[in-house]
């Protein structure tokens, strides 16, 4: 009987967040630090051709300005006859888009540097630039990881006696975080120590080794708290390198934090994708062919893909299918991975146009996936080592009370409000990922515990110390959990939704190899009542190491470590996915139904009602798992009906680079949620039968929501966001 998993628990960091005690990267009190300000672009495309620092430099407080002309190196120098890259900041006079650093003023304090900042007089030469992807389709790329296609969808296309074919469009997404990026970083001889707002730490440490051409082992990444991230923080960004380069030439520490307008250009966006969608079904609807095409644009120096159609192929059965992804450049800063990256988009898509099918073949859209419900990987043909799908579809039907639905369109009222109820599928990878964990067990029934993960707020610290627990028979107050070091063994980066699998799995196998020591030092007493025990057939638990289900057979774990001499044992476990994974497909799944009323007169949107279905695996900390979830729901009303980045594509400049115009849903716009799980006995995905949910919870909903607004209204919105003008 479990003690912890599977129980709600409440954060072990909790007190520690409202209360101010857990610090976050801006917050760490270094002694002597500058504040450094950052100076960016306001051309898309071209040159530097003068900067004028002398005036910025000369004001109260500043202690340099850094610009291509006196930075510190960073990373390779071009090859002879070739054209600088964007690959480090402030490394030539090349603009590869609006809003690049272009300077760097550090001064005595933040007020002084962003005052000299505004100083920087800068003269360019512009090149015509691109910032519309729109204009650039026909120069796209194939992605090279792209599904390979199955049957002939061509031929299967041209047979099929209905037919539904839709183009959707997504415009770029910002992430906002609340806590902006920052970093602190500071040399002591040549050790570099640097805080940093990241989601993987030992990639933050292999980037700016390679930067600054110092050993990885000279520095040491810190990031214990990080304000949110999603995505923002998966790859290294240019600021940790900027900071380190400024310390190291000023020998001091420096301190670079973004302002809410440098985010927009700082860390990467969920990328602007057209996708045209295909579906050819027989008579009674079963998919004959899907051909789904996605682009999505890229920058100009670097090529970054969000593989919008890697799981388009593995949520219905079909027979004849392509999903390729075409990716083209354009003068922006690289996209980079945002929430649910590439499923929620694709997803969209092929979502919205099952509904158009469901239309058109007048039958229920919830009735149209049963009929192509997959019960076997349609990719590869393996069974699933779990999906319980079709039992997210029943019971979210039931909950939601879908039988009273009526088909027709603009059928639905509340007083003069339209009312549509809209439904989708989400699918998210079960993935799981190397990872290394330590953990210490001492005499006095504590335990410390350490990995280099990361906690973007889903509760990592919480769900690791629950783990530990759980196996090391302890109270939750015993444990210590430390991450986000690259002083503590590695661990992947946390995204992915993968970070419970890895990390838990780590944790959960030191801890068993600690039980199997302890038991040894225990039968080093010829008398002790666990001779002939296997160590798979003991626990620990309040203090004893005792064989399951026969408390009787048990002894004292402090008595064992003071007869041996021990005061504490230390174990170190590398974890990996299991060799049996590879005969299964691994998918979490969910279900999404969705409730909107739409004024007619106003086009506004509401949506009243939602209730979403997952089947995950087993849920550890069901109050953390439902917290996400709705979180996953509430990313997801904004991303149909609120999101959008706008690009002046004139000047290549973001128009709406803050968060008065830029809008995300706020209390007012969300109403009620209800998140309920379907569990999963799954063996095969890892020793914990934990799959990933963090992501999954947002993928349906803008699909459903968008084809809950199509039922109200019968308007057909297949560009987001789902503005009222689009409605009117």
């Amino acid at each position: 009987m479990a003690r912890y998993l599977g129980k709600e628990t409440t954060r072990v960091d909790g007190i520690a967040k409202v209360t101010g005690k857990a610090k976050y990267t801006a917050e760490f009190q270094v002694p002597h630090v500058a504040y450094g300000f950052l100076v960016l672009s306001t051309i898309a495309k071209g040159r530097i051709t003068a900067i004028d620092t002398r005036e910025a430099e000369q004001t109260a407080g500043v202690v340099r300005v850094f610009t291509h002309l006196n930075a510190g190196r960073l990373g390779k120098a071009p090859a002879a006859g070739e054209l600088p890259q964007w690959s480090w900041p402030l490394q030539s006079d090349r603009v590869f888009f609006n809003g690049q650093p272009i300077a760097l003023v550090v001064a005595e304090s933040y007020e002084q540097a962003r005052h000299a900042a505004r100083l920087v007089k800068v003269a360019y030469q512009a090149e015509p630039h691109n910032t519309n992807l729109e204009t650039v389709l026909d120069r796209a790329q194939l992605d090279s990881r792209n599904p390979k296609p199955r049957g002939n969808p061509a031929a299967a296309l041209q047979a099929a006696p209905v037919k539904v074919e839709a183009e959707y469009r997504i415009p770029i997404n910002h992430h906002n975080p609340i806590e902006p990026h920052a970093a602190i970083a500071f040399w002591e001889g040549d050790q570099l120590t640097i805080f940093d707002k990241t989601q993987e730490v030992y990639s933050v440490q292999k980037h700016l080794a390679e930067g600054l051409g110092v050993p990885a082992d000279n520095i040491r990444v810190v990031s214990p708290f990080v304000g949110g991230a999603f995505g923002a923080s998966l790859k290294p960004n240019y600021y940790p390198s900027l900071t380190a380069m400024a310390a190291r030439e000023l020998k001091r520490p420096v301190k670079v934090v973004y302002t809410r307008t440098q985010m927009f250009t700082g860390h990467g966006y969920r990328p602007h994708t057209v996708q045209k969608v295909t579906l050819g079904t027989d008579a009674r609807g079963k998919l004959q062919a899907l051909v789904h095409e996605a682009f999505h644009n890229t920058s100009s120096f670097e090529p970054f893909s969000d593989a919008t159609t890697r799981f388009v192929t593995q949520v219905y059965a079909c027979p004849n299918l392509n999903a390729p992804l075409k990716v083209a450049a354009v003068d922006l800063a690289t996209p980079t991975w945002m929430r649910a990256p590439g499923a929620v988009s694709g997803m969209f898509a092929l979502e919205s146009a099952m509904d158009e099918l469901a239309y058109a073949l007048k039958i229920d859209p919830l009735e149209l996936r049963l009929i192509n419900y997959a019960e076997v990987d349609p990719d590869s043909g393996k069974p699933f080592s779990s999906k319980a799908l079709r039992e997210c579809y029943r019971l979210g039907a039931e909950k939601f009370g879908w039988k009273n639905r009526n088909h027709e369109p603009r059928s639905m009222r509340d007083g003069k409000l339209l009312v549509g109820w809209g439904m989708a599928s989400s699918v998210w990878g079960a993935m799981q990922m190397p990872a290394s964990a330590r953990v210490t067990y001492r005499a006095d029934g504590t335990a410390s515990v350490a990995s280099a993960t990361s906690d973007i707020g889903p509760g990592t610290y919480t769900v690791m110390t629950m783990i530990a627990a759980e196996f090391l028979g302890l109270r939750l107050d015993q444990v210590h959990f430390e991450l986000g070091d690259t002083r503590q063994p590695r661990a992947p980066a946390q995204g992915g939704s993968w970070t419970t699998s890895s990390v838990g799995s780590a944790v959960r196998g030191a801890a068993l190899t600690i039980t199997a020591r302890l038991l040894e030092l225990a039968n080093r007493d010829t008398g002790s009542p666990l001779q002939g025990v296997d160590a798979s057939s003991v626990e620990m638990l309040d203090g004893r190491l005792r064989v399951k289900n026969e408390p009787a057979h048990s002894v004292e774990i402090a008595e064992v470590m003071r007869r041996t001499g021990t005061t504490e044992i230390t174990e170190v476990y590398d974890s990996k996915p299991s060799p049996e994974r590879e005969k299964y497909a691994s998918l979490a799944h969910g279900a999404q139904f969705v409730e909107v009323k739409v004024d007619p007169d106003l086009g506004t949107v509401r949506v009243t009602r939602v209730i979403e279905i997952t089947a995950c695996g087993k849920i550890l900390n069901p109050l953390a798992s439902h917290s996400q979830e709705i979180g996953g729901v509430v990313w997801g009303i904004g991303m149909a009906l609120e999101e959008a980045t706008e690009i002046d594509h004139r000047t290549g400049r973001i128009a709406n680079a803050n968060l008065q115009h830029y809008h995300v849903p706020v209390n007012a716009d969300i109403h009620a949620i209800e998140t309920i799980f379907v569990e999963e006995d799954d063996t095969i995905v890892n020793p914990l039968g934990v799959k990933g949910m963090g992501e999954l919870g947002m993928v349906g909903i803008p699909a459903a929501i968008a084809n809950a607004v199509f039922h109200a209204t019968g308007k057909r919105i297949r560009d987001l966001p789902i503005t009222p003008e689009k409605l009117l």
